[in-house]
């Protein structure tokens, strides 16, 4: 087994660093969609969504520098075009959305997908010891369940 410069094998850094690229692209459509319901939200509750939804994004361009930063610590080199983000996210695209309903809906399920590559980058962190991807996931899984219990109460859902 060879190690990193982080003491970390490198073959599974090469790997959670691979898993992270799929994070980044999945989080760069989350903020951008984020960005879009923020400019486009009408209605009665214009006022409170328009900060929160800027608070969401404020803290999700923070999470993609973080997550840029990580891939790069663990000596990969971080995705950087809309094509690369097109083609790996899973997160749905939300286009022209100007509902209140509909915008809140679009961050629950942006963040079901978030978590779930999250907790699995999770699981791949332990395996390799790499305790600080590791609580960084722990870190954006504690924040993103919290937002989602929020904007579930929102729309009158339970989680």
């Amino acid at each position: 087994m060879k190690l990193n410069s982080i003491g970390l094998d490198t073959e599974k850094a090469n790997d959670l660093a691979e898993d992270l690229n799929h994070l980044l692209a999945n989080f760069q459509i989350y903020y951008q969609n984020l960005r879009g319901i923020h400019w486009n939200i009408q209605g009665r509750a214009f006022f409170d969504l328009h900060v929160k939804f800027e608070e969401l994004y404020t803290d999700a361009n923070t999470k993609v520098d973080e997550i840029a930063e990580r891939i790069l610590t663990l000596g990969g080199t971080p995705l950087h075009t809309f094509e690369d983000y097109s083609a790996k996210a899973q997160v749905p695209v939300g286009k022209n959305i100007s509902k209140d309903d509909k915008a809140v809906r679009l961050i629950v399920d942006s963040l079901a997908e978030l978590l779930k590559i999250e907790r699995d980058l999770l699981e791949k962190a332990g395996d390799a010891n790499d305790e600080g991807t590791n609580s960084m996931m722990s870190d954006f899984i504690t924040e993103q369940e919290k937002t989602v219990w929020m904007m579930k109460a929102w729309l009158s859902e339970t989680v």
